[in-house]
């Protein structure tokens, strides 16, 4: 098992809990890490890129001068590659940029990425993440001032149901909120620090077991 301290909103150690090491403890997949980030930033992409081909820009349909006899080069079409105003040769086409990924590989990554966060002591545990019945951004930022990491770049999980709280950290720059649903590879790794509830770790931890 995986030990860590578990802190209150006023940055107190409270307790510490054990974390399961087949998802807490495992020597991170680096390889497989990289591949799981490449495949789901791939997956974002639109694919609406386009240029136009020779045949598809207008113009162009008489030859420009004879064959012979101008001293010229030979020319067939001034919507040809090589001028200026003709088509774009081997240019991007809409296409579609989806990369399947093992679903073995997305849990291995998350794993591992977690594991490598409380390996690096960059993964924070509070008991708790109540702002009330309204959302509270002074609060929000106490708390990330009371764990010390208001000065980086942290991506902070919540329950699913938490709005409140995700209103109170979406306003506080350098900070990304989402629910423990909205979890994956890249948005877990990109940060300096990883802030989630006890019980968002444990459900987390029931899922990538």
């Amino acid at each position: 098992m995986s030990n860590i301290e578990v802190k209150n909103a006023e940055g107190a150690s409270v307790k510490t809990v054990e974390l399961d090491s087949r998802v807490f403890g495992i020597e991170p997949n680096i390889p497989v890490v990289h591949h799981v980030v490449v495949n789901y930033l791939s997956c974002l992409r639109q694919g609406t890129h386009d240029t136009k081909g020779r045949s598809e820009v207008s113009g162009g349909g008489k030859k420009p001068w004879r064959q012979k006899g101008t001293g010229r080069a030979r020319q067939g079409s001034i919507r040809a590659t090589q001028w200026v105003g003709g088509g774009v040769p081997f240019g991007p086409t809409p296409r579609s940029h989806y990369k399947r990924t093992n679903k073995k590989e997305i849990k291995l990554a998350m794993r591992s990425v977690l594991s490598g966060k409380l390996a690096d002591g960059e993964l924070f545990l509070v008991d708790s993440i109540d702002f009330g019945d309204e959302p509270k951004t002074k609060k929000a930022k106490a708390l990330l001032e009371s764990l010390g990491i208001a000065d980086k770049r942290v991506t902070v999980v919540v329950g699913n149901d938490d709005i409140v709280e995700m209103i109170s950290f979406r306003n506080l720059p350098n900070v990304r909120v989402l629910g423990v649903n909205e979890a994956n590879t890249h948005n877990l790794i990109d940060n300096g620090a990883l802030l989630m509830t006890e019980a968002v770790a444990k459900t987390l931890e029931e899922a990538l077991v």
